[in-house]
């Protein structure tokens, strides 16, 4: 998603409001999810936000959204942040996010959502991270035992 950062959109410091910022985030991974999953998605959580760069009122601002790893029900949808120099066009990463989203049916039930292949080497490095991000999120909340994290355990372990 490609927009321009108006007046109405900007703080006193003429800068890109930071919760325009991560609606702008929230609307392009549902798009992501819904697009893979094909169905009603909803979000599940906000794993990670980093504002990084600020960005000028009149910047062009691209919001890029794909999923990393789909699960059982939910996809992790990680975002980048582009905005282009206004001078030299130049795009500069800004910022980046991971969302969580789940699909569901009409009656708002979680639903099963396809698999996911990943091909290039970011996208394989994205969804190997998934599931430790995964882990990590349900270990903090309570819904899983530190000692069932294989994955996070396996970062700790020595060979």
């Amino acid at each position: 998603m490609t927009d321009m950062v108006l007046p109405s959109e900007s703080n006193p410091l003429n800068n890109l409001f930071g919760g325009e910022l991560l609606a702008r985030m929230d609307r392009a991974a549902s798009i992501a999810a819904r697009r893979h999953s094909r169905r009603i998605t909803v979000t599940a959580s906000v794993n990670h936000v980093a504002f990084n760069r600020s960005v000028p009122l009149g910047s062009v601002v691209t919001v890029e959204a794909t999923i990393s790893r789909a699960f059982k029900t939910s996809m992790e949808v990680y975002i980048d942040v582009w905005m282009e120099d206004r001078f030299s066009g130049e795009r500069i990463k800004a910022n980046e996010a991971i969302y969580t989203f789940v699909a569901v049916d009409d009656a708002g039930i979680p639903t099963v959502v396809p698999e996911l292949v990943p091909e290039t080497a970011l996208e394989k490095e994205r969804f190997a991270g998934a599931l430790r991000r995964k882990q990590l999120s349900l270990v903090l909340a309570g819904k899983m035992k530190p000692g069932d994290a294989t994955e996070l355990k396996a970062l700790f372990m020595d060979s």
